[in-house]
């Protein structure tokens, strides 16, 4: 009787590795970023808005899209991943003419 040979599965990416890649691209909105960072901590949102000082209902804001949070705030979210919000170039679309 043939045995099977077992499928090797590529090593998973590390997910803090696939955030920072994330974050590079410029795509992810700062809900998502805030989101992402509370889940990789493993954190409750109540968990995680105790521990960076934040109310929950402004957590809840901030990861959806909403309100209008302060630079303290969103500082305050963003430090325990060594991060500062800051100006960032917009991503142009590249045209026919640019190549």
């Amino acid at each position: 009787m043939a045995t099977r040979s077992k499928r090797t599965q590529p090593p998973a990416e590390d997910p803090r590795e696939a955030f920072y890649r994330d974050l590079q691209t410029g795509t992810l909105t700062v809900g998502q970023v805030v989101r992402r960072m509370q889940k990789l901590s493993g954190l409750t949102q109540p968990e995680f808005a105790a521990h960076r000082g934040i109310s929950v209902q402004a957590l809840r804001q901030i990861q959806a899209d909403a309100g209008n949070p302060t630079m303290e705030t969103l500082n305050k979210v963003a430090s325990i991943f060594g991060l500062e919000v800051g100006f960032v170039p917009k991503r142009r679309k590249v045209q026919t003419q640019d190549l």
